[in-house]
């Protein structure tokens, strides 16, 4: 185990303390809430003690996985989360989707490799040049596609030994997709989620 040191104080100034209104919140989650404590706009508590200690769980688990060079794709398609996403796939060096998950990506993976097999052949294709400017303006459009869902994975001969999936709600399929398949997940979940789905 090493010590991540996870500063409570930290937590509370990035306000994951802070969960949905009442009304939206998903009973199984009331384990990791501060019973009867809600903010003025009748919204929950987080317990962030116990944030902070699965945090440093996951963190022990991830960096066990990397020491075995696991493969590692982090899922987080919130516009808000988008680049934090990137960033952070960047500087670990794992793969990500941060704009649209599409369904089957992972369920249908014999498909996913012909699709990445092709988009890697279509930028071979840019780089060597020589198009006519219709074939070039075609193959633009065509790499365009499938940067937008593809970028992120496009160096993925495997499937992934865990999954990291930021805002559960959203990214459902992705979840599922790993339930099927059996891939562990590290999830981060709000108030409105299931903490049964994360495994």
């Amino acid at each position: 185990k090493r010590d991540w040191n996870i500063n409570v104080d930290e937590l509370l100034e990035a306000s994951v303390h802070f969960g949905h209104k009442m009304k939206k919140w998903n009973p199984k989650m009331e384990p990791y809430i501060i019973p009867k404590c809600l903010t003025r706009s009748r919204s929950h508590l987080i317990n962030f003690v116990k944030t902070a200690q699965y945090l440093s769980e996951a963190c022990d688990l991830v960096f066990t996985a990397a020491r075995w060079n696991e493969e590692f794709l982090i899922v987080g398609t919130n516009k808000k989360v988008a680049d934090s996403v990137f960033e952070a796939a960047i500087r670990a060096q794992c793969h990500y989707v941060n704009d649209k998950w599409f369904s089957g990506m992972l369920t249908n993976w014999s498909t996913t490799k012909i699709i990445l097999s092709k988009f890697r052949k279509l930028r071979i294709k840019e780089k060597i040049g020589g198009l006519k400017p219709r074939d070039a303006s075609i193959l633009k459009r065509q790499l365009c596609h499938f940067e937008r869902a593809l970028e992120g994975i496009k160096y993925m001969r495997r499937l992934p030994d865990f999954v990291i999936i930021i805002d559960q709600q959203k990214n459902y399929t992705a979840l599922r997709e790993c339930k099927i398949l059996g891939i562990p997940t590290i999830s981060l979940i709000d108030t409105n989620s299931d903490p049964d789905l994360a495994f």
